[in-house]
């Protein structure tokens, strides 16, 4: 071990379910019940002002409530002491000043929650390999059910990697319902990375150009004959959504259109994921130190409507420009880049580098009208440099300066905030 002490390692790891129709429908019923349960919570939080229950009392709260509505009992007690345990937190980081969360408050069905259940207790789950690709294990109140066996499980088996599971929670997407386990294993500390610096400017031409002059590009998420399924849903969606009268609930075919769509773009996002792990783990493995440009990107992506009084301009474009960035989740790069860097001995560097795509890196010279597209030809006749816009941009992150970002990437015994660093000077 080189005589360095062992640190502890947190990850998730997802795998499908197989259930049968009882099953779902038990936890389809434990989900809304822990829906209900949080806005229970929060009215009883919230009801005197200026004046919080303690844990004892909020405690002591659900019992009674579980008792008194036959509805929450569905919900497994430790499940239930879970939301409260997500409720406080929430709290938490909400009063953090260096937490971006927002102020707890009721969950609407409008907006479609997505369903989750708790299983905070490993010893009830009972975790068995059945096969190469076939794991078993125990939910409260719904039995054994067998899950996708795709990645080793600390701690389960004898071929498995040290460590334990320390939790997991179920939860359902466009594809059916999953489990995420929480595992925990002790890992050496890296030693530090020998490799080289590189600058990476995210753009939506291009995915990621790096300041070496090489590209990271993919192709569409969605086949074309997805693509055009996926608009002839869409518009199937808009005549049935206006077919039907104001106020009322979906039928059961309008409900079916937008769990095909929903299903399309669950499987555009699978991929883009795979797509971002992929390149990330290469650059982690490559670069010693990664450098970004810090961006906002929420406000990026906000609507050009603007108001009756001053409509905006250009707002189908603006529109099409926000699809574009979400699709390509630059802040998801960022986050991957981060934990993959810090466990192999290297660091991710966010640089405000503020008119990267507009100076030129050979003589400093800016100018918006050097940019054309995607190629930067230098205006400045004592320079003329000509090449790609996006490997001018990442030249210039590369060469600009920052503070490392070692936010929700650490390995050590207390995880860092997640927070932003401060503004380079």
């Amino acid at each position: 071990m080189g005589g360095r002490e062992l640190v502890k390692r947190q990850r998730g790891h997802k795998a499908r379910l197989e259930l049968t129709c009882e099953q779902s429908a038990i936890l389809e019923e434990q989900a809304s019940a822990a829906i209900t349960l949080w806005n229970c919570l929060h009215a009883y939080w919230t009801h005197f002002p200026g004046r919080r229950p303690t844990l004892a009392q909020a405690d002591q709260a659900i019992r009674q409530a579980r008792t008194d509505v036959p509805f929450l009992a569905a919900l497994p007690a430790q499940a239930a002491q879970a939301v409260l345990k997500t409720y406080r937190q929430a709290w938490e980081n909400f009063f953090n000043p260096g937490h971006p969360a927002k102020r707890p408050t009721f969950k609407s069905k409008k907006r479609r929650p997505r369903p989750a259940v708790d299983v905070p207790q490993v010893r009830t789950m009972r975790i068995v390999r059945l096969s190469a690709r076939w794991g078993q294990l125990s939910l409260p109140m719904v039995g054994r059910v067998r899950f996708r066996w795709t990645k080793g499980l600390s701690g389960v088996g004898k071929s498995s990697p040290a460590g334990k599971v320390t939790g997991a929670r179920v939860v359902k997407d466009a594809f059916g319902w999953s489990i995420v386990f929480r595992t925990e294993t002790l890992v050496q500390p890296a030693a530090p990375h020998q490799g080289e610096q590189v600058g990476i400017d995210r753009g939506v031409t291009v995915a990621l150009a790096l300041s070496d002059g090489t590209m990271r590009e993919h192709g569409p998420w969605l086949t074309g004959r997805e693509a055009g399924h996926l608009r002839r849903l869409e518009k199937k969606s808009a005549r049935q959504r206006a077919a039907r009268p104001s106020k009322t609930r979906p039928s059961g075919r309008e409900q079916r259109t937008y769990d095909q769509i929903a299903r399309l773009r669950a499987k555009a996002k699978c991929r883009a994921v795979d797509w971002q792990h992929q390149i990330t783990t290469e650059l982690a493995g490559t670069f010693a130190v990664i450098k970004v440009e810090k961006l906002a990107i929420l406000n990026m992506v906000k609507s050009a409507e603007g108001t009756v009084e001053a409509p905006g301009k250009n707002v189908a474009q603006k529109a099409g420009l926000n699809r574009s960035i979400s699709g390509q989740a630059w802040g998801r790069t960022v986050t991957l880049l981060e934990y993959k860097s810090a466990e192999r001995g290297g660091q991710v560097v966010k640089v405000p580098a503020p008119g990267t795509s507009q100076i030129c890196h050979r003589c400093g010279h800016r100018d918006p009208a050097s940019r054309n597209g995607t190629v930067f030809a230098c205006v400045n006749p004592v320079c003329g440099w000509v090449g790609h816009a996006d490997t001018n941009a990442a030249i210039n992150i590369n060469n600009a300066a920052g503070p490392a970002v070692s936010g929700r990437g650490d390995l050590g015994l207390t995880r860092s905030a997640k927070r932003q660093p401060p503004r380079a000077a």
